[in-house]
């Protein structure tokens, strides 16, 4: 059975929402298409390095799965960011503050 999938739009909302719940500030660097566009999340650690994830499928469990896709120096993950917009402009982009690298991506309600 294919799995439904919400409106990017309404994702970002509710992901920015719970960042704020648990005082991790966050920020829409590149808003995307409300509808399908893809999104990346960047992690800011505060030190001059940060981590980029995307959501990909596994094709062993065909569920939908946040990956990180780069990472190291914070202008190494921008430059990756930059890459993606270029050959795709419906692509959000959530930057978000988090010293020890908490995303919440793993948490229930945000598959």
């Amino acid at each position: 059975m294919a799995e439904a999938r919400l409106a990017s739009g309404l994702w970002v909302s509710a992901y920015l929402a719970r960042l704020g719940q648990a005082h991790i500030p966050a920020y829409v660097l590149a808003r995307g298409d409300g509808t399908a566009g893809a999104v990346l999340v960047k992690c800011a650690r505060l030190d001059g390095s940060a981590d980029l994830w995307a959501r990909e499928y596994d094709l062993d469990s065909g569920a939908r799965i946040w990956s990180q896709i780069a990472g190291g120096p914070e202008r190494d993950v921008d430059a990756a960011i930059a890459r993606q917009r270029g050959f795709d402009p419906d692509l959000w982009v959530i930057e978000i503050e988090s010293r020890d690298g908490t995303t919440l991506l793993d948490h229930d309600g945000l598959g």
